[in-house]
C-alpha cells in the first residue's frame, strides 16, 4: 500500500521514516513555529496566506531558515500530488508546515555546534479527522472559561504562531472536568473573552452584529479573516473589540473559526446556553457562503466523511 510522503530539511520521504531527533529544540524547548492550511477537493485552500504568516513569524523569533516561501509552496504541492490520491476523492487533507530552532548543545556537546542553529523544517500531510467535528456542526460546541488565563502579550506576541501550548493543553484539560466534550475559551487579565486553542471566537449580538476579539492580545487567524470577507460580502456588520463572558452569555448566537473545519457554533458557555442554544441563523449563513466559495457543502462533507471514517474504524477492528 502507498504511504504519503513528509518533507524534512530538503528531503522527501516515506511519512513512517520521517522523524526528528530527540536533540530538536522543539522536543527540548517547544521552539517551533507552525502553520497549518487544508485543501477542498484536494487544491489548497489560502496557501499564500498561511505561508505569509509563517515567515512574518520566523522573521520574528529569527530561525535562518534557507528555504524561500516560493520553494516552501511549490514543497507543499509536490507532496499533494503525491499524498491526496491516496485519500477518498470526497475526503481532503490538512497541511502541517513547522520550524524549529534547531538542536540544543546538551544533549550534542561540541560536536553539534556547527548545526546547532540550522532550523528544522518539516511539512507533512494527514487525512482531516472529520469525526471530531462533524456532529458538532448541529449540537454546537460548548466552551468553558478556566481559571487559566491567556498569555498576555508581554509576555509573548500573539502575531507569532507556536507549538509552546501547555497552557492550552492544561486549560482544555481544566474544560473537560466541567464537561468532557467542552473546549477551553481563556481570558485575559482583564476578564476579557480571547481565543480557544485552535480557534479564534465571535459572537452575534441581538442587533446582528458580529464581533470578535481585537489583534492586540489574540493570534489573528486565517479562518478569521474569511469571515471578515464573508461578511462583507453578506453584509452583516462585523467589528473587533473587547467584551467579557456577560455578553457571550447574552449574545444570541456564537461561533469559531479555525483551518480544519472552518466554523462551527458554540452553543453554551459554562453550562449556560448561548441565544436559543441551537446554532443560529447568522452562522448559516456564512457557512453556506463559504461552502458556495469552495464549491462543496462543507458540513456535508463532514458528516459524510466521519461517518464513513468510523465504518473503516469499526470494521478494522
Amino acid at each position: 500500500m502507498a504511504e504519503p510522503l513528509a518533507y524534512l530539511n530538503g528531503r522527501l520521504s516515506p511519512w513512517s521514516q520521517t522523524a526528528l531527533p530527540l536533540s530538536d529544540l522543539g522536543l527540548v524547548m517547544g521552539a517551533s513555529v507552525t502553520e497549518m492550511a487544508r485543501t477542498f477537493k484536494h487544491a489548497c485552500f489560502r496557501l499564500e496566506d498561511h505561508i505569509d504568516r509563517l515567515y512574518r513569524s520566523l522573521r520574528h523569533v529569527g530561525f535562518p531558515v534557507e528555504i524561500t516561501p516560493a520553494e516552501l509552496h511549490q514543497t507543499v504541492l509536490e507532496l499533494l500530488r503525491h499524498n491526496a490520491p491516496l485519500v477518498p476523492a470526497h475526503h481532503d487533507l490538512g497541511i502541517s508546515m513547522f520550524v524549529t530552532a534547531g538542536t540544543a548543545l546538551i544533549y550534542t556537546g561540541a560536536k553539534g555546534k556547527a548545526a546547532a542553529r540550522r532550523p528544522t523544517v518539516c511539512v507533512h500531510t494527514f487525512p482531516l479527522p472529520f469525526e471530531l467535528w462533524a456532529a458538532k456542526y448541529s449540537s454546537g460546541q460548548h466552551v468553558v472559561t478556566p481559571s487559566i488565563r491567556h498569555l498576555p502579550p508581554e509576555c509573548l506576541d500573539p502575531k507569532l504562531k507556536s507549538r509552546s501550548r501547555m497552557h492550552w493543553y492544561l486549560a482544555d484539560e481544566q474544560a473537560r472536568l466541567v464537561d468532557p466534550q467542552a473546549i477551553a475559551l481563556l481570558l485575559d487579565r482583564n476578564d476579557n473573552i480571547t481565543e480557544t486553542s485552535t480557534a479564534n471566537f465571535f459572537i452575534v449580538t441581538r442587533e446582528g452584529q458580529v464581533i470578535t476579539p481585537p489583534p492586540h492580545n489574540t493570534l489573528q487567524g486565517i479562518s478569521q479573516l474569511a469571515v471578515f470577507e464573508l461578511c462583507a460580502d453578506l453584509q452583516i456588520p462585523c467589528e473587533q473589540r473587547d467584551f467579557q463572558t456577560y455578553d457571550v452569555v447574552n449574545a444570541d448566537e456564537a461561533f469559531t473559526s479555525s483551518t480544519p473545519y472552518c466554523i462551527l457554533p458554540v452553543t453554551k458557555i459554562n453550562g449556560k446556553p448561548i441565544g436559543t442554544g441551537r446554532p443560529g441563523p447568522v452562522f448559516a449563513r456564512l457557512l453556506s457562503a463559504w461552502s458556495h466559495q469552495v464549491g462543496l457543502d462543507i458540513a456535508l462533507q463532514m458528516t459524510q466523511g466521519a461517518s464513513e471514517r468510523l465504518a473503516e474504524l469499526e470494521a478494522t477492528a
